[in-house]
């Protein structure tokens, strides 16, 4: 069991290193229309949760990451006589690790793209071509 915590440290300490947000992939987001988001490779893979807020603004949180675990425990026992007296312990601690990313929209645009958390960022995560295409697509204009 040491050795799966000692594992799960070491994972999360490397996510921790490579822990990279980059600015112009935050600010390619401003201004999309949110079909690009709708239609985003990655972002269509990962769970999300949508609030709206009374003031209209729409904010959708991609959140990409995984719950860790871990327990440790033992027991012991003497005996004496025709009597065993047996104690047991176990201890366990869980939490989420990973990335939210949240985006704020207005009027179908994409206001503000803040992701928050152990994230990383590049150009894997900037909007993508294909809602141009399948824009194109559905105005007929192909």
């Amino acid at each position: 069991m040491k050795k799966l915590f000692i594992i799960f440290l070491c994972l999360g300490l490397v996510g921790c290193a490579t822990a990279t947000v980059r600015q112009q992939d935050i600010d390619s987001w401003v201004g999309v229309p949110v079909e690009a988001l709708d239609t985003h490779s990655f972002f269509i893979t990962v769970p999300m949760i949508r609030t709206i807020t009374d003031s209209g603004i729409e904010i959708r949180n991609y959140a990409n990451g995984m719950n860790l675990s871990r327990c440790a425990g033992g027991a012991g026992g003497t005996g004496v006589g025709n009597f065993v007296s047996v104690n047991a312990f176990s201890n366990c601690a869980s939490g989420w690790y990973g990335c939210n990313n949240l985006f704020y929209i207005k009027d179908g645009k994409v206001v503000e793209y803040v992701p928050r958390g152990q994230c990383y960022t590049d150009e894997t995560v900037q909007p993508e071509p294909r809602y141009l295409r399948l824009q194109e697509f559905r105005t007929g204009s192909r």
